[in-house]
């Protein structure tokens, strides 16, 4: 069922921070003799150093303290779809900055996700603030609203060297590394409480394709294939969820190399809901690598295959694990998106 928003709730902020002009970048080499090279940023990444840098130079010296850590701090690793305080988050607060402040957080995230991704990012984080209109978030309890998400650049946003921007909250923890040219998105974690409301006159599902095109594909299996996707044994949570970096788990499930091509496609299709957050640039290169590997890669599922039922499914290939797996119910989503290979971007940086 739908929740209905007050038509007075309106979006954090405005599309008008999608549109970006190119700035030139002049880039010089910090390359050492024995590393690899990296190319230079470029495109995307070139707009995100200058959107960080803008959003930096807003700052105080006290919210800078709050906002930038050093590439390497244990700051990387501190996200989770858990809100505040139940899980402690060092960052800056939206809710503890200017209109104009918050204004170039979300140009950054503009630049550095694609239109989709930061939609989908503004529908989650609406959804949170429905969340406190319905079930409080007031006094010492659980914190939500569009307030309670956090901003921090970790490393100095560089054309050349890594650097990253970890952005967050209850139901939303997005870790975009930048090395050079190159960026990734992984490990990020979109999730959605509720699933589906309805925002000024429109109903909203910020993970609504995501569970549209799990049911389509697992539909579209004929039995044999079927019976070898859908696991034995019931899983009901994320399995490589928050705290649980380098976990490896046994590929289940139907290989890709066993589908049709129409299902394959599918598959593809999918894999995109989470990869397409990133913006194009690095969302492309990353879909490429999943093709490539598309003949080792595996869809498992676990729950009733009726759509709107509560069903857990995995997508698993040598460079990527996505998990969709509602919490009991179809209106509490948890997701997570990660590749064993480059979390962090490990892997930009070992090139």
């Amino acid at each position: 069922m739908a929740i209905r928003v007050p038509k007075k709730t309106m979006l954090l902020l405005t599309a008008a921070a999608l549109v970006w002009i190119a700035l030139p970048v002049v880039v010089r080499s910090t390359q050492q003799r024995g590393q690899a090279p990296i190319n230079p940023a470029s495109g995307t990444a070139a707009r995100a150093v200058t959107a960080a840098n803008a959003f930096l130079a807003t700052l105080t010296e006290a919210e800078r303290a709050k906002a930038a850590f050093p590439f390497d701090s244990p700051q990387k690793t501190n996200w989770s779809n858990l809100p505040s305080p139940m899980y402690p988050r060092h960052s800056l607060k939206l809710g503890d900055l200017t209109p104009p402040k918050r204004d170039a957080v979300m140009a950054l995230m503009a630049v550095v996700l694609s239109r989709e991704g930061y939609q989908k990012a503004l529908d989650i984080m609406n959804g949170d603030e429905v969340l406190k209109n319905n079930q409080g978030g007031k006094g010492g309890g659980p914190q939500f609203g569009l307030s309670e998400y956090f901003i921090a650049i970790l490393g100095t946003p560089s054309a050349t060297t890594p650097w990253m921007v970890q952005f967050g909250g209850h139901h939303l923890a997005l870790n975009i590394t930048i090395v050079g040219a190159s960026n990734v998105l992984t490990p990020s974690l979109p999730a959605a409480q509720p699933a589906t409301y309805t925002l000024n006159g429109q109903s909203i599902r910020p993970l609504g394709d995501e569970n549209d095109k799990g049911f389509a594909l697992i539909n579209a299996l004929d039995a044999g294939q079927q019976a070898k996707a859908i696991l034995a044994s019931r899983v009901t949570d994320l399995v490589l969820g928050p705290t649980q970096d380098g976990k490896v788990i046994q590929p289940e499930g139907l290989l890709a190399s066993a589908m049709t091509a129409a299902q394959q496609n599918m598959l593809i299709d999918l894999a995109h809901e989470w990869v397409g957050i990133l913006n194009d640039e690095g969302a492309g290169s990353k879909m490429a690598e999943i093709r490539a590997n598309l003949a080792k890669t595996y869809f498992a599922w676990s729950g009733p295959t009726t759509s709107g039922s509560v069903a857990y499914f995995r997508i698993q290939g040598p460079t990527v694990v996505i998990e969709y797996a509602p919490q009991k119910t179809v209106d509490h989503i948890h997701t997570i998106y990660r590749d064993p290979t480059n979390d962090y971007g490990a892997g930009l940086i070992k090139r």
